[in-house]
């Protein structure tokens, strides 16, 4: 009897560069594995700083072919290629979350002018959460070991005592719920930034925080990082309180390679979190979440 031809294995990765299955050819031994296509390999990185490391330091450029097939490659490669010179200018001190196609989807109804405002919100609040899980995992954590209702002794975690949030007005309270639903019993302190309409400087308006917020980790939450000029105000204001830039983890959700570069080389300390590094960053984020564009 005939045996029957090879079928794609379901753990093979799957991108418009792999070769259709009934174009596969048969093998006595086992098949290797396609390999990815760059446009979907470039996409996926834990943060900026392991891109380098993956790719070797290299930054020349795709390969693409004669007929423009390869197009969607090479803007994802020359993507890939911006972040890398970016995360040699900043460090490892720039995190960016490991990119799926949800946090894709997310992004882009975010940055689709003709969202309703119930998708965009539902879509924001979505990745917010993403990234505010993705915040806690900075904070530090120490060992725990409990007993489970059998009796057995389970060796885990838990967060160290010391952490609090600080959402920076208005944009910035869109993600306090988001850190609620993670940490119900969290503090949450606030500040108020805006431009003087003489000077054109950000100026702080207002600032309340824990008492004992210099002996805290702080996760200040701003959603777009455009020049950067708001959390830096907002960042000095956390060190006349005491707060060690070192405890500070910004949580964003969109950046440009300028307001991560100036909040980096004021701050060397500090961490920023965000799910995508662009020139053009979605400015409208605050009025079309709170409904005021």
């Amino acid at each position: 009897m005939a045996a029957d031809p090879p079928r794609c294995s379901d753990s093979s990765p799957a991108s418009a560069g792999t070769m259709p299955c009934q174009n596969q050819q048969p093998a006595s031994g086992p098949a290797e594995p396609a390999p990815p296509a760059a446009h979907k390999q470039l996409r996926f990185a834990d943060s900026v700083e392991n891109d380098i490391r993956d790719a070797g330091g290299s930054t020349g450029s795709s390969p693409a072919s004669s007929d423009g097939s390869e197009d969607n490659g090479s803007s994802a490669a020359q993507q890939e290629q911006e972040e890398q010179l970016l995360a040699q200018q900043i460090g490892p001190q720039l995190k960016v979350l490991p990119i799926n196609d949800q946090i894709r989807e997310l992004q882009t109804i975010i940055r689709d002018k003709t969202t309703s405002r119930g998708d965009f919100v539902f879509s924001a609040d979505r990745l917010i959460r993403l990234v505010v899980e993705e915040g806690l995992n900075q904070l530090p954590y120490t060992e725990s070991t409990v007993t489970t209702p059998t009796g057995y002794k389970y060796e885990g975690v838990k967060f160290e005592r010391g952490n609090c949030g600080v959402s920076i007005m208005r944009s910035g309270e869109a993600m306090e719920q988001g850190l609620r639903d993670c940490c119900r019993s969290i503090r949450i302190g606030k500040i108020l930034i805006q431009s003087d309409e003489e000077t054109q400087r950000a100026k702080v308006y207002y600032a309340k925080f824990p008492p004992d917020v210099y002996r805290r980790k702080v996760l200040l939450m701003y959603p777009i990082l455009s020049t950067g000029n708001t959390v830096i105000e907002a960042v000095k204001v956390l060190i006349e309180h005491g707060v060690q830039p070192s405890f500070i983890i910004l949580l964003s959700l969109f950046s440009t390679p300028h307001g991560a570069i100036s909040i980096i080389q004021e701050f060397p300390d500090i961490t920023i979190l965000t799910t995508e590094v662009h020139p053009v960053a979605p400015t409208h984020f605050g009025q079309k979440y709170f409904g005021t564009d």
